[in-house]
C-alpha cells in the first residue's frame, strides 16, 4: 500500500498544524490571508496555503486597535 500525504485539510486540522485556534483561522480566511476550497458544504485548506502562511512573517493575527485620542 502506498503512503500519501494529505492535500486538503479541514479547518480544525489546519488550525492544529498552525498552532492557532479555529476562530483565528476563520478570521484569517475571512480576511483572505489563507485561501480555501469548498467541497460541498466542507471548507478545506490546501497544504500549500498552510505552508505559505507559516513561512510568512506575521506581526500579529489581529490588526492593532487605533490608539486612544
Amino acid at each position: 500500500m502506498l503512503a500519501f500525504e494529505k492535500i486538503l485539510y479541514t479547518k480544525r486540522e489546519a488550525a492544529q498544524l498552525l498552532s492557532i485556534s479555529v476562530r483565528s483561522l476563520d478570521y484569517l480566511i475571512f480576511n483572505q490571508q489563507i485561501p480555501t476550497r469548498r467541497v460541498g458544504r466542507r471548507v478545506l485548506v490546501h497544504r500549500d496555503a498552510i505552508e505559505r502562511f507559516a513561512r510568512r512573517d506575521h506581526l500579529s493575527i489581529r490588526t492593532p486597535e487605533a490608539p486612544p485620542v
